[in-house]
């Protein structure tokens, strides 16, 4: 599956993915093939930025 690119849609996929099955945001980019800093960008367009403690973003 392709990861979304809409910032919102993509924020809850990312945070549900990274709760449900990768231990980081490098494991969650490498198995679903997509650039991590496409993610960081996108998301921190809407002022949300990875927390690696919580592995999640905020």
């Amino acid at each position: 599956m392709q990861v979304p690119e809409d910032p919102i849609i993509l924020l809850s996929y990312a945070n549900t993915q990274l709760r449900d099955q990768y231990t980081s945001l490098e494991e969650f980019c490498e198995m679903n093939d997509v650039d991590k800093e496409f993610v960081i960008e996108k998301l921190g367009s809407l002022d949300y930025h990875y927390d690696e403690i919580t592995n999640q973003f905020k």
